[in-house]
């Protein structure tokens, strides 16, 4: 953990992608884009969070002082890497997030963020969707496609499993107790990094809260046998395609976040689960940049703006100690016009999300599909939700 933060703390969430099978029934396909092979894990918040409230989420949370703990050297490979593949030097005029690039050890941490954040990503899983994304043995494993989960007969019954969970919840070290009960170890190497949003100064809201999260691709060759909430942070969950999500959304039966709004227009790009694989596994050498969106307020509207944007600031204030707040007199549809450089999300109310990019992504990365929305609401509604 970083103790020198102070304007937000860290996290790691988990976009989780599982294909079909374990006997699963057939449902109608909810998409412009035809069918998918694979589902994506969503989470409802609890409307009494104080963060995202009601909001649809990949499952994931606050890292802890746990994740860092040295008694994870015991079960894990080596360092420096514990067997994680080496992410290639940042590009010219790249930097790599800091969320990654600090140097844990002169903060007294035993665990490399890269192992640590993983921890935490698995950690949350379990506490929040009941999945254990677990190895036997000491690792690493071979991750040539999508993994398996444990068998069902290498884990605990289901009552005693639960018990760990409520344990787990109470104190996430007790998550290493179960590894050590188990025989395993958290399937880190499962994990691909995928980006790294920092929640933006205007959206901090009067609560003042922000998480610089760590997002990293996980894909399973099946869905779990199990998933449930765990009906305090989570109150419900999904399977559902990237491209049903944003379906759902648009009909305003789901609602999430501008970041989970263009990680799913990401993954439209990928109708199959070995392809998303493969290209999640290659890409994350490559590593990723931080990207806190900066808020542009316009007569009527809002646009998230993103590193490469054309009016995206030079020396972004990250944070809000400058109280700097972009705004214009000018419509959505002006600015638009006059740009040319862009990499913006603009948001006209709270289900109409559209993202707007024609740069080249650093980092090998792709840019999302356009699956913009005509619903007409409230900005009013939208910028109190938030």
């Amino acid at each position: 953990m970083n103790p020198r933060l102070r304007h937000w703390r860290e996290a790691a969430t988990l976009l989780l992608a599982a294909g079909g099978g374990n006997g699963a029934p057939a449902r109608p396909v909810r998409s412009p884009l035809g069918p998918f092979d694979y589902e994506m894990l969503l989470l409802q918040r609890s409307y009494r969070s104080g963060f995202l409230p009601s909001a649809h989420v990949f499952p994931g949370g606050l890292v802890d002082a746990a994740d860092f703990s040295a008694d994870w050297l015991g079960l894990l490979p080596a360092l420096p890497r514990c067997g994680l593949g080496s992410v290639r030097p940042a590009p010219p005029g790249g930097n790599r997030a800091p969320l990654f690039s600090t140097d844990r050890a002169a903060l007294g941490s035993p665990l490399p963020g890269d192992v640590a954040f993983r921890i935490c990503a698995i950690r949350e899983t379990f506490e929040e969707a009941g999945i254990l994304l677990l190895v036997s043995g000491p690792g690493p494993a071979a991750a040539a496609g999508p993994v398996r989960l444990l068998p069902q007969h290498q884990l605990p019954p289901g009552r005693e499993l639960a018990e760990w969970r409520r344990k787990v919840q109470r104190d996430p070290a007790c998550f290493l107790q179960l590894c050590r009960d188990l025989r395993c170890v958290p399937n880190i190497w499962a994990l691909h990094e995928w980006g790294n949003w920092l929640t933006p100064v205007l959206r901090a809201g009067r609560g003042g809260r922000r998480y610089d999260t760590a997002f990293y691709l996980c894909c399973l060759e099946e869905r779990p046998l199990h998933t449930s909430q765990d009906e305090q942070e989570v109150t419900g969950f999904q399977w559902s395609t990237p491209p049903e999500a944003i379906e759902l959304f648009k009909s305003q039966e789901i609602w999430f976040a501008p970041p989970q709004f263009y990680e799913l227009s990401r993954l439209c790009n990928f109708s199959s689960l070995c392809d998303l694989h493969r290209f999640g596994s290659d890409r994350a050498l490559e590593g990723c940049e931080r990207w806190m969106p900066v808020t542009l307020t316009a007569s009527d509207g809002y646009i998230d703006l993103l590193p490469g944007d054309e009016l995206y600031p030079e020396d972004p204030d990250y944070t809000g100690e400058k109280k700097l707040f972009l705004s214009t007199d000018k419509k959505v549809e002006e600015l638009m016009k006059e740009d040319t450089r862009l990499h913006r999300i603009v948001i006209q109310n709270f289900h109409s999300l559209i993202v707007h990019i024609n740069i080249k992504p650093k980092y090998k990365h792709i840019s999302p599909l356009k699956m913009d929305s005509n619903i007409v609401g409230n900005n009013a509604d939208y910028n109190s939700r938030l």
